[in-house]
């Protein structure tokens, strides 16, 4: 058994087909599904998918692309809905330097709004980082209280170490089945087996060999087999790790 500890089933993507696909998850070894939000109007619909389908848990919060985006108040919504009992962290938030969509100023400013949320409701933290390690790591250190994964990964194994050291999770999306992804093999290799999460990242980072098309959940299975060569075990021994690791990062009895 799987769980997607990413996965965007709010997507327009998924429009013409989400409930068909939705259900045949569970019948294809998916047991688990997390949906994260990213702006309000996606957050609310995580929660409502979380609402619909047994399996499915949802996070709130403003991604850094969207966090020019967030008004005044949006915080207090967010907290309302981390009253849901099926509202298991605050996500995805954090910093993406790569596109900038959003002044960097106001990423940071959000992101920090958005881990004291996290922090006031107990619950974990979905961080997305992309090309700012150095100014993530340092909000993380500010926050050192609050735990959670640090998504789609792609960063060096040095800072995985710090990652680690600080308690964060690492999550591996279909990035690792591809043949130049030489930094994802060596964090891998070095990873403690409870540490170490899947997740797909749909409908992106589809693995091979379907680079390039809509993913979904059901291409777990592909990831798990690259993560068990790198490993050395068995990818249904990959499937039952990595769920027990989600289980425990997310506090899913």
């Amino acid at each position: 058994m799987y769980f997607d500890t990413h996965a965007h089933y709010d997507n327009p993507r998924f429009d013409a087909d989400r409930r068909t696909l939705l259900e045949r998850l569970p019948r294809q070894g998916i047991s688990l599904v997390l949906n994260p939000g990213y702006d309000m109007p996606s957050s609310r619909m995580a929660v409502a998918l979380a609402d619909d389908y047994p399996f499915i848990y949802a996070s709130v919060g403003f991604h850094p692309h969207d966090a020019k985006e967030m008004l005044t108040g949006d915080l207090d919504r967010l907290e309302t809905l981390t009253r849901h009992p099926k509202v298991v962290a605050v996500g995805e938030i954090g910093l993406d330097y790569h596109y900038d969509h959003s002044p960097r100023e106001v990423q940071r400013a959000r992101f920090r709004e958005q881990m004291g949320l996290a922090r006031r409701v107990g619950l974990p933290a979905i961080i997305h980082q992309r090309e700012a390690a150095e100014d993530t790591l340092a909000v993380l250190r500010d926050f050192r209280d609050v735990r959670g994964v640090v998504h789609c990964y792609s960063g060096s194994l040095e800072m995985a170490r710090m990652l680690l050291d600080m308690g964060w999770y690492i999550s591996f999306t279909g990035v690792v089945t591809y043949k130049n992804a030489r930094k994802s093999h060596e964090v891998i290799r070095a990873m403690p087996r409870d540490r170490l999460m899947l997740e797909t990242d749909a409908p992106y980072m589809a693995p091979e060999p379907y680079r390039g098309k809509r993913c979904s959940s059901l291409y777990l299975p592909q990831i798990a087999g690259a993560v068990a060569e790198l490993w050395g075990v068995t990818t249904e021994e990959v499937a039952a790790i990595t769920t027990e690791n989600g289980k425990r990062c997310f506090g899913i009895k």
